[in-house]
């Protein structure tokens, strides 16, 4: 489950496929993510991110590219992978890099941020990839010893406006402030030309879930544009 050094760094300038689907949604399957993210890693997918105990297994068994795996508890407030005991939970289930909120909220379990990276560490090996959602976050989560930053939540935490694309100021942001470990660009990226901009700004790599694996969304998507 431990995820070298090299391995890591074989991600930058790449693309993250984040395969997912909702709950109750046809696609709500751990084998059908388990195949998408598979196809997704034939399209030239350098690492994937998939959410469930049950998604990272299946997921681990298709692929040979790292797996970031994530828990969702809820729908408000610090709900993707909330607690320690999650965030073990999901390394236990084979991710190489647990994916958490790494916001300044409070968490549920009243650990700090700090201590939960700690734990995963410690308990796993596994490596954290911090979902933040301003600068401040970012900075919070560097110190607090996560592995790798995003920027999934900006635009969902309350700090920063929901930009109609990726939020390409706070990755330049992130980029300039030297935090010396990867940025992870997460978030509204739904074409290739969002994808080049956010490596441009400065993340190290790209995570592109909706445009990739979700049909319902890229359908909707067209059937707007044609009853215009």
């Amino acid at each position: 489950m431990l995820l070298a050094q090299p391995q890591l760094a074989a991600l930058e300038g790449g693309l993250i496929v984040s395969a997912q689907a909702y709950p109750g949604e046809a696609m709500r399957d751990p084998r059908t993510m388990a195949q998408v993210a598979a196809a997704s890693v034939v399209g030239g997918a350098v690492a994937v991110r998939v959410q469930g105990l049950a998604d990272v297994q299946f997921t681990r068994s298709a692929v040979e590219v790292p797996v970031i795996g994530l828990f969702k508890d809820g729908h408000d407030g610090v709900f993707i992978t909330p607690t320690l005991h999650h965030a073990l939970a999901v390394a236990q289930a084979g991710a190489h890099i647990v994916a958490l909120d790494g916001t300044r909220r409070e968490r549920p379990d009243g650990r700090s941020l700090a201590e939960t990276i700690a734990g995963v560490h410690a308990g796993s090996g596994a490596l954290v990839m911090a979902d933040c959602g301003s600068l401040d976050d970012a900075l919070a989560a560097a110190e607090a010893g996560a592995d790798l930053i995003g920027t999934t939540l900006a635009g969902y935490s309350g700090e920063r406006p929901k930009t109609e694309g990726p939020d390409l100021e706070l990755i330049a942001q992130i980029a300039a402030a030297g935090l010396e470990r990867p940025l992870i660009a997460e978030g509204r990226i739904h074409t290739p030309a969002h994808a080049r901009a956010a490596r441009e700004a400065g993340a190290f790599a790209v995570v592109v879930g909706t445009a990739i694996t979700h049909p319902s969304s890229i359908t909707s998507w067209f059937d707007a544009e044609l009853r215009r």
